[in-house]
């Protein structure tokens, strides 16, 4: 009998009794109070005068009309360089614990972004309500006495001019309780090893020895290590190893993409939960079975505002325009994409994270990530945002009944000087007919986005399909030091990127 695994599951339940719904919108004004209040003695409170804010009738109209948005160069050049010098109450009180190394999707360079204490509990806290949500998705009570599969950066954080740096999920892994050590695997040792590769052989070797309930991790990187433990032990599934696998908390990237070739690699169904893990701190989780979309953590040290994701608003670069509109959470719409701001107790202010989101329930601040701005593609006016780009995929995998698991696209002119769309898509099937696939793609497209198909009746010429190894796209993210990380796969690259992208296709 799970006595431990009942007790925990009486007071997960016990706890959600005693819990009263979240009214989204008060807390987010409440937090939005709390980071002014408390930053309003640092460098940047009294810039833009943190106090006076909070005297103002409407504290969230002021705060938008005087803080400008801040993208990583932006708050980096102007304020974070100085925490790098040791100054003091820069944007936050005292100075960061930790920086967060993401390069993102934007070449070799990380960008550093502070993680200070007060995040760290934010994470922790926002990880706790995920717990006590587990209640709602009828779990056995032996799960709670299963061990979890963690698998991120390693843990073995760099120490760099009296600071710590290492990704976000390294960071997040070094500062689990105490007590939930026991249940934490690969554990310190494997988790401290820097090479991904040598990281997996050694899961692998050791899968035997555990009993897995739960995974958690990005999901291209989960399917390679599944990948990895099933060839190890010569396994038909995973389930012929972890047999009490039943739950995979996703994150860092929309998970519909990655479904059909993670179930693959199941033995049998598994609970499959979004959350929103970035570098600036934990957005989102999902709380509810019924629905895929992910609640936002609007309790605990983010305060959320939303762009219109729309083409005048964004720069070529997939910056903000200082004269976009930016509403609160009791002025969004559901059908209507928004570009993510957050200003968090790590001292990012009115910051562009990078993601677009769509709202499912505005009453319970539930979302899904539909893309990043910079994967706006907005050449002679296709305006095709990355949403769009992966139901084309789903549609392809059905037609030509193959499994794609990762794509990137530039638009550039071809050598007859007119401007196409270049695929390049990780099929499985490497004998797909690349023009038949291009043709289905186009139509996709065309029947799902008017102005795509304006264009193509325009000045888009037509598309460009190249069939690879999906192993291409992850040795480029070992090229470009990401492998395992919170990766986020160019899905739009800038000509000059491509033309890298397309030399190492032709030369690996």
């Amino acid at each position: 009998m799970a006595i431990l695994g009942n007790i925990i599951k009486g007071v997960i339940k016990l706890k959600d009794a005693f819990s009263s719904e979240i009214d989204h919108v008060d807390a987010q004004k409440e937090v939005l109070k709390n980071l002014l209040n408390k930053a309003k003695d640092t460098q940047f409170g009294k810039n833009y005068d943190f106090e006076g804010m909070l005297n103002a009738e409407d504290i969230q109209l002021a705060f938008a009309k005087a803080v400008p948005y801040f993208d990583y160069n932006k708050i980096n050049d102007e304020w974070w360089h100085k925490l790098h010098d040791g100054d003091m109450d820069v944007t936050w009180p005292g100075k960061s614990s930790y920086f967060a190394l993401s390069s993102g999707t934007t070449g070799k360079t990380s960008k550093r972004i502070p993680v200070t204490d007060d995040m760290i509990e934010a994470i922790r806290a926002s990880g706790i309500k995920q717990v006590f949500a587990l209640n709602n998705f009828d779990l056995p009570a032996d799960f709670f006495e299963k061990e979890i599969m963690m698998l991120g950066s390693s843990t073995d954080l760099e120490l760099n001019n009296n600071f710590l740096e290492g990704e976000i999920s390294g960071i997040s892994a070094s500062n689990i309780p105490f007590w939930f050590k026991s249940y934490y695997k690969p554990g310190e040792n494997i988790a401290k090893i820097d090479d991904w590769d040598a990281r997996v052989q050694k899961i692998a070797e050791w899968a035997k020895d555990w009993d897995i309930g739960a995974l958690s991790g990005i999901p291209s990187w989960i399917e390679l290590m599944l990948q990895k433990v099933i060839e190890y032990h010569h396994l038909n599934n995973i389930h012929e190893i972890w047999p009490n696998l039943q739950v995979y908390t996703s994150g860092g990237v929309a998970f519909g993409p990655y479904e059909k070739t993670f179930q693959a690699l199941m033995g049998k169904p598994v609970t499959v939960i979004d959350t929103y893990l970035a570098s600036e701190g934990y957005i989102a989780t999902q709380i509810r079975p019924e629905t895929d979309a992910m609640q936002l953590n609007t309790e605990e040290g983010i305060y959320f505002e939303f762009v219109p994701f729309k083409p005048e608003y964004i720069n070529e670069d997939g910056s903000l325009s200082q004269r976009a509109p930016a509403l609160t959470l009791q002025e969004v719409t559901l059908d209507q994409e928004y570009v993510l701001i957050i200003s968090t107790v790590s001292g990012t202010w009115r910051y562009l994270i990078g993601d677009t989101i769509e709202f499912k329930d505005i009453e319970r601040a539930e979302i899904k990530i539909t893309g990043r701005t910079k994967f706006f593609l907005n050449t002679v006016g296709s305006q095709l945002s990355v949403n769009k780009m992966d139901d084309a995929m789903k549609e392809l995998e059905q037609q030509f009944s193959t499994k794609i698991k990762e794509y990137t696209i530039c638009a550039k002119r071809g050598e007859d000087g007119e401007f196409y769309h270049f695929w390049y898509i990780g099929s499985e099937n490497q004998n797909l007919d690349a023009n038949e696939v291009a043709h289905a793609l186009d139509d996709c497209l065309k029947n799902a986005n008017k102005n795509y198909k304006v264009a193509r009746s325009k000045a888009l010429k037509g598309v460009k399909v190249n069939i690879i190894d999906v192993e291409k796209f992850y040795e480029w993210n070992a090229l470009n030091k990401k492998k395992g990380g919170q990766i986020k796969m160019e899905r739009v690259m800038s000509e000059d990127k491509f033309n890298d992208w397309e030399a190492f296709v032709k030369t690996s």
